[in-house]
């Protein structure tokens, strides 16, 4: 049966048990540097820590070293690898080829969204360079990803959930050109979350929207179709997301896949053990979103775009009726609570966001009526203050369950323990066996049974004594909790990390030529491309910026979105071309277009 991974984003140790009680199989982390999200890393020891945790429910924890390196970072790099690898860490997601000429431990490589997993023959070469996993990217279709699933025999990862880059992960140079901070390098200023002019050839404004921003992904509805595609390993984004969005999505996506997996459990089976104990209905749409789309995975369609604003406006809660000098009222069917926020867009389409003072049914007091509230209004909420409650109140759980076995010996006593996924632990205690005279097995069931703030639930427990025995409540305690450290190492040596695969022989790179969209950017990753057969290899741009270089490549289309596609209208544009985004300080950005590919394309002003 093939394992199937709901793998969770943590930004900390906290948050990444929030997501392994709440159902990962898997959670990926920062380290403290080298991540793709500079502000979020994490101690070594905070990591050794979580894998203690997580190995005992045979949780893997995957933590994130995807930047380009530079060469004086390698050495460092390094030794942080050889630390990770020490603290238990199962496998590293990583962007830069340097790692494979490093002196490294026996850990797996992943080899992440930003080395732009697009084909069949990335695929291939990823396989044959030493990778254990392939993160492919979020544009791709279903057939897309069944082609890459039959060109390897690696699992693939892929995204499911969260927020959505513009461009190609990997080839966004956007943010370095125009700020210095590397997109490479977990410095991302999020340009394609500003305000743009849509310009004409003549400069003449079409129009002034969000143009790059898009909805964030969402495709709980798409979960068996990308099992059959071959995705093993099911990504949410978010490792800058706080617990509740982490615990409410996270929870979503186990329940999601755990329908699968029950009607197919011949084919599939969970990639960890344990069960999650959950005190909410997990709501998709009250965690932060910027509207859903399920982006290219059933091919283009409209309103993968947020164009209006880049921010969460939350799911739709009625419309305006009355306004009055301190309050108005809502019509619909939406119940509210003091403090829930919401919003509107005015009259200009600008995003105004207020909070609730106090609630009376449907009339609603904020501390001031917003301007621009006007009868008729669509209001939406992007704060609910009880669904918050009700996350951050609950303390959800997961426990293995396991079988106790209390029997006798000649010198005494044995309590075994067999858990759900095979461990089983024997101790044997030494003590006089005294017979009793009254019933017992009650009393040792509910001492034996209190398990409460450990990994572990008794289902069942199998008395096998000779008659009736008095063995003392503070004796069978001490026995529980000695069994209990014993099956927690037990749990933890039964974890198996998988092992750094070699790189082919048979890895042939003759005739390539590789420019600066490899993100090449220290004296390893070029010599590893050369020694298999590559003819030149250029600089990275963050090393060198090439004249003429495309800053953004994206499947996401402003003629489309504009009903101007031609394979749409049959025509050309009825504007003049060629368009550019152009920033509110002037800056301005060509736009072209790659009908072929279905991509546009953003260069330097």
């Amino acid at each position: 049966m093939t394992p199937i991974e709901l793998l969770c984003p943590a930004k900390n140790l906290d948050i990444a048990r929030e997501a392994i009680n709440n159902g990962a199989d898997a959670v990926y982390i920062g380290g403290p540097s080298f991540g793709a999200r500079a502000a979020a890393g994490n101690s070594v020891e905070d990591i050794a820590s979580l894998c203690r945790y997580a190995h005992i429910f045979g949780v893997r924890v995957y933590v994130t070293l995807n930047t380009i390196l530079y060469n004086h970072e390698l050495p460092e790099v390094e030794r942080l690898i050889h630390r990770l690898y020490e603290a238990g860490v199962d496998a590293l997601i990583v962007q830069d080829l340097a790692l494979l000429k490093l002196d490294l431990p026996p850990i797996a490589l992943h080899a992440s969204t930003q080395m732009d997993n697009c084909t069949p023959e990335k695929a291939r070469f990823l396989e044959a360079a030493g990778f254990s996993q392939i993160v492919v990217a979020r544009e791709l279709s279903l057939d897309q990803i069944r082609a890459i699933r039959e060109a390897t025999t690696l699992p693939i990862e892929g995204f499911v959930h969260g927020a959505l880059c513009v461009s190609y992960s990997g080839r966004c140079y956007v943010s370095q050109h125009c700020f210095g901070r590397s997109a490479n390098r977990g410095e991302c200023a999020q340009f394609c979350r500003l305000s743009f002019d849509l310009v004409d050839a003549d400069a003449r404004v079409i129009s002034t929207k969000h143009h790059l921003s898009l909805r964030d992904m969402n495709r709980s509805n798409s979960i068996e179709q990308m099992l059959d595609a071959g995705v093993q390993s099911f990504k949410i984004e978010g490792r800058l997301k706080d617990a509740g969005y982490v615990k409410n999505v996270t929870a979503h996506y186990r329940q999601a896949i755990d329908k699968i997996l029950a009607r197919r459990p011949q084919e599939f089976v969970r990639a960890s053990y344990g069960e999650s104990h959950i005190g909410f209905i997990p709501q998709l749409n009250k965690s932060f979103n910027r509207g859903f789309t399920d982006y290219f995975l059933h091919g283009r369609s409209a309103g993968i775009w947020s164009m209006q604003t880049p921010k969460a406006i939350g799911a739709p809660v009625g419309r305006v009726g009355r306004v009055g000098k301190r309050s108005f009222v809502v019509e619909g069917e939406a119940t509210f609570a003091n403090g829930d926020g919401l919003c509107f867009f005015d009259a200009e389409g600008r995003l105004q966001g207020f909070r609730i003072n106090r609630a009376e049914g449907g009339e609603l007091f904020p501390l001031q009526v917003p301007p621009g509230l006007r009868p008729g209004i669509e209001l939406f909420r992007n704060e609910d203050r009880v669904f918050e409650k009700v996350l951050h109140r609950s303390a959800t759980t997961r426990t293995l369950s396991i079988i106790l076995t209390l029997s006798e010996w000649e010198e005494g006593f044995r309590l075994a323990a067999d858990t759900e996924h095979g461990v089983s632990v024997l101790l044997e205690f030494r003590c006089e066996r005294t017979e009793a005279r009254t019933p017992q097995q009650e009393n040792m069931t509910k001492q034996l049974s209190k398990f409460g703030g450990t990994p572990f639930e008794v289902k069942s427990i199998d008395f096998r004594l000779r008659g009736e025995r008095f063995i003392p409540s503070s004796q069978l305690g001490e026995w529980r909790r000695d069994l209990t450290s014993a099956l927690t190492e037990a749990c933890l040596q039964h974890h198996v990390r998988d092992v750094r695969r070699p790189v082919s022989p048979e890895l042939d790179l003759s005739g390539c030529s590789f420019d600066y969209t490899a993100n090449v950017a220290n004296q390893l990753a070029e010599q590893f491309l050369k020694e298999h057969g590559a003819e030149h290899v250029a600089p990275a741009y963050e090393l060198k910026e090439q004249a003429g270089a495309t800053l953004m490549t994206c499947r996401h289309c402003l003629r489309y979105a504009h009903g101007e596609c031609p394979r749409e209208t049959g025509r050309a544009p009825r504007w003049k071309e060629p368009l550019a985004l152009r920033l509110p300080n002037g800056r301005t950005f060509p736009l072209t277009f790659d009908c072929a590919k279905c991509e546009m394309s953003v260069h330097h002003d």
